[in-house]
């Protein structure tokens, strides 16, 4: 029994064509979309055809049903015996139409193969970005599954518009791709060619595709590392409860926790665990000038070199995240100084795997601090 007798009779009747598209639309989703399927370069090869060339083509489909053809005459179908035996005698008497004037018994039909493939790609690269600006207003917005879903659509509705206006042409009329001819004349030529010259072009032929082919696919299965960086960040949250990079709290009270969001982006081409050690330090600040020591006072333009030297530390927190490749991991929690002074130094140390039992700045992968003031509080002494 034929499996495809089991299809819906519309489904059955559908050009090969146009089948081509919806199973290519169809496997693109499920590459895209499937837990597994979606981390292999199957993925990038299916969603570059589907971007630039699968709803082009379906949407030229619904445009142009009808078989492309040359300049043929519209009511006379033997038009060119005629004119070639009138080419033959020579132009009758009285007048006609020069070389220059159109003939309005002569129409071009459709368009040919090669206009419908580059139209295919021009009208994909248009119709792609249109869809993503409408996504743009709505709440969907540009992200992956609306846009797959609404080009999908898209494609699909083009198909069942192309397969309904070449039904309702005749069978001679319609357009047919002709998957069976062109691979009975690659294979004849291939597989048996006229002479020894072209026997070695299809030697070169084919190995020239296979390394191209090659070529490509280990750019896909091998791409390039490129730079390799993790990102080490502090938030705060405003008034609106946006996330911004601003107005971090600087004045605190020995005791009374505060509230700032770090974030770790991983960007090293691998999983990574990572350590983060939150300290508060009372440090030493010296001041140089072309190398030697120059008092606080004079802290200026002058200045060559600062050096920073803690004297004193409290460990206040300890963050064990595990981030994977292209990830960040974010946390909001709460700072709760246990020094008191002013211009103490709020630091976050980040280190790939454990750290070591000293941390510090010099010996972390990342660091980024604040400068805060503590004060000792209500009823409080200072430090």
């Amino acid at each position: 029994m034929d499996a495809r007798l089991l299809l819906p009779r519309q489904v059955r009747r559908l050009p090969a064509d146009l089948a081509a598209v919806v199973a290519l639309t169809l496997l693109t989703n499920l590459f895209v979309l499937a837990p597994v399927l979606r981390e292999t370069p199957v993925r990038i090869v299916l969603g570059l055809a589907f971007v630039l060339f699968v709803p082009g083509y379906a949407f030229i489909a619904a445009l142009f049903p009808e078989e492309g053809t040359g300049p043929v005459a519209a009511d006379d179908p033997e038009s060119d015996t005629d004119s070639t035996a009138e080419d033959s005698l020579g132009p009758g008497p009285g007048p006609g139409p020069g070389p220059d004037s159109e003939d309005p018994a002569v129409e071009e039909r459709g368009i040919d193969g090669i206009e419908r493939v580059a139209l295919s790609f021009g009208t994909s690269i248009a119709i792609v970005p249109l869809i993503g600006l409408v996504l743009n207003f709505t709440p969907f917005g540009i992200r992956l599954v609306p846009i797959l879903a609404s080009v999908s659509l898209f494609t699909l509705a083009c198909v069942a518009a192309g397969a309904r206006r070449r039904w309702d042409l005749p069978a001679e009329e319609r357009l047919a791709v002709p998957f069976r001819e062109w691979y009975a004349g690659a294979r004849a030529e291939l597989l048996e060619p006229d002479s020894r010259g072209d026997a070695i072009l299809n030697v070169l032929l084919v190995v020239s595709v296979l390394l191209a082919v090659s070529s490509v696919g280990y750019a896909v299965l091998v791409p390039s590392q490129g730079e390799q960086f993790t990102e080490l960040y502090l938030l705060t949250e405003n008034e609106s409860g946006d996330l911004v990079a601003d107005d971090y709290p600087t004045e605190f009270e020995r005791g009374e926790p505060r509230s700032l969001y770090v974030g770790v982006g991983n960007h090293e081409g691998e999983s990574v665990n990572y350590t983060l050690v939150v300290e508060l330090q009372r440090v030493d600040v010296q001041y140089y000038e072309n190398g030697s020591r120059v008092s606080n006072a004079t802290n200026g333009t002058n200045v060559t070199n600062v050096t920073v030297d803690p004297r004193e530390t409290e460990e206040l927190r300890r963050f064990s995240p595990t981030v994977a490749d292209n990830e960040t991991w974010r946390m909001n929690h709460t700072v709760e100084p246990t020094l008191a002074g002013e211009r103490l130094r709020l630091v976050y140390l980040l280190y790939k795997g454990d750290p070591p039992a000293d941390p510090t700045v010099d010996n972390a992968y990342r660091e980024v601090h604040l400068w805060v003031n503590v004060s000792e509080g209500q009823g409080g002494s200072g430090t």
